[in-house]
């Protein structure tokens, strides 16, 4: 049987090898974070791109139990940035040579939302003579939707999936086809087949969810051969109907511990894709994102939304940075990185190199 430090070498892992990953603690913890920092130094470097998330729209479709801004949540503001807000975020993503930016809204489908988009995507391109990044996180779309935008400049797309286990998929969405894991699984396929840089996620512990569960959405990862991943520690809303199995939780800093597991693990597990440090992390602890950084994450999306929209685009609650505008967000995020030993990826795309490789 293997020691815990021959397991870290290994360049494939059995599911109970995983899962033995997620619960190391103490000095094997430590082992893992160091053995994932030295995987990320050799396979991707030392180099954190940037992706300005605009946080565009809230109206959503969708009426997922864990979500602030689910369609039934009537306590939320609902807003559209107009397209001069988004192209003015954009500007300034460029001029501070951030590389990429991410557009991001509550999921909607109609035939003007899709053409507005066509026309928001070719004037950002047109804006930033083509040197714009574009990723997209819009999402369940038609395949020829997911065409269109990719033809009009988009070339990444973040669809989370959550959970990548059916039961508790179902367990956290309402029980009905426009809320169908076979849905959202197709819509990853066909981002795949449109050619984007694919990219997705799940929640990390939250009602119901096993650290067999966790092992499994990492093996789900690797079998879906995704090029990034942003995923975070599953926080509460109380306005939410999963709310109500909060008693269920780890603590907060359990989560974000475990968090932590999952970003190294998937580090080892998959070298060369691109894994953000999420926001949520830096909501449990002041220094969340920096500590991801250290330990395997790649990628950090300062926010540009406007601020006046800021506070209803809240997915779950103590989201941070409401109140700082982009210059502020840019520059704290700068003084992090360096403290995080870290260097900037100014101008760059950063694209996943396993997408190239692929």
């Amino acid at each position: 049987m293997k020691t815990f430090s021959e397991i870290l070498q290994n360049k494939e892992f059995t599911r109970d090898e995983l899962v033995l990953l997620l619960n190391a603690e103490g000095d094997e913890r430590q082992q893992l974070f160091q053995r994932a920092k030295s995987v990320k130094l050799e396979i991707v470097g030392n180099k954190v791109y940037f992706r300005g998330l605009i946080e565009f729209s809230n109206i959503c479709s969708k009426d997922c139990l864990y979500c602030g801004i689910r369609k039934s949540n009537e306590k939320v503001l609902r807003y559209e940035a107009t397209d001069e807000e988004i192209l003015d975020a954009c500007r300034f993503a460029w001029i501070n040579r951030f590389g990429s930016v991410v557009l991001q809204s509550g999921e909607i489908s109609s035939p003007t939302f899709v053409k507005r988009m066509i026309s928001i995507l070719r004037k950002i391109k047109e804006i930033s003579n083509g040197e714009l990044g574009i990723t997209l996180s819009c999402g369940e779309q038609t395949l020829e939707t997911y065409r269109q935008w990719r033809e009009s400049g988009a070339h990444r797309y973040l669809l989370r999936i959550e959970s990548s286990n059916p039961e508790l998929y179902r367990k956290i969405h309402p029980e009905n086809d426009f809320h169908s894991f076979d849905r959202r699984l197709q819509a990853l396929k066909d981002l795949k087949t449109a050619g984007y840089q694919v990219g997705t996620g799940v929640m990390i512990g939250m009602p119901f969810q096993s650290i067999e569960d966790l092992a499994d959405d990492l093996l789900f990862l690797k079998r879906m051969d995704v090029d990034m991943v942003g995923m975070g520690p599953y926080l509460e809303h109380e306005d939410t109907p999963l709310y109500k199995f909060r008693s269920l939780l780890k603590t907060k800093l359990e989560r974000f511990d475990l968090a932590l597991k999952m970003i190294a693990t998937l580090r080892l597990l998959m070298p060369d894709i691109n894994i953000a440090a999420a926001t949520a992390l830096q909501a449990i602890d002041p220094a969340g994102r920096e500590k991801a950084l250290t330990i395997g994450a790649n990628i950090l999306m300062p926010n540009l939304t406007p601020c006046k929209y800021r506070k209803e685009y809240q997915l779950y609650e103590d989201k941070p940075c409401l109140d700082e505008d982009a210059e502020l967000c840019r520059n704290c995020l700068e003084a992090r990185i360096e403290l995080a030993g870290c260097e900037i990826g100014y101008g760059e795309w950063g694209n996943s190199k396993h997408f190239h490789k692929r």
